[in-house]
């Protein structure tokens, strides 16, 4: 007989900051930080785990969308910029945000608790299904400024579906 697992945590601001700097190999300070709201037009990056019930979210603002695709696939500063003054994320900063949010998952496994993996990036200002939209507002979170050397800042917000 095997023991229950438990539900993932919620990650700290030193485990966001260790998986981005670990990712992008150069410096980036995490610190308290605005909540993420869905009216911002966020990133909204959804986790399951193997019964397809929502663990998690990673709502990501449109600026740090772009620093973090930036700093993934070394983009230019310039590019980024456009984007973020466009108020849209395009199909290469969404491939490279996409393998981000995928690789933050790790940030919800360990041992003993049940495996998350990410379903879905909804890009910036896409329809979000209303039980996620519902989810966004829950309490049990982390709201985190977050800057790339080299980039710039943006707020991320985790929000845990326990």
């Amino acid at each position: 007989m095997t023991a229950a697992l438990q539900p993932a945590t919620l990650p700290t601001a030193k485990d966001v900051r260790d998986m981005l700097e670990g990712l992008f190999g150069k410096e980036v300070v995490v610190s308290p930080g605005d909540p993420v709201s869905l009216n911002d037009k966020p990133a909204v990056a959804v986790y399951v785990d193997p019964t397809m019930a929502t663990t998690a979210l990673c709502l990501v603002d449109l600026r740090l969308g772009a620093w973090l695709a930036g700093a993934l696939a070394l983009l230019p500063k310039g590019g980024l910029e456009d984007a973020i003054d466009e108020g849209e994320l395009y199909p290469m900063h969404l491939e490279a945000l996409y393998e981000v949010v995928n690789i933050a998952a790790s940030m919800f496994n360990g041992e003993g608790v049940n495996h998350s993996k990410l379903y879905k990036l909804h890009a910036p200002g896409e329809s979000i299904p209303g039980d996620i939209a519902g989810l966004a507002a829950a309490f049990n979170r982390i709201d985190l400024k977050v800057d790339v050397a080299g980039y710039g800042s943006g707020n991320l917000s985790i929000v845990m579906a326990h």
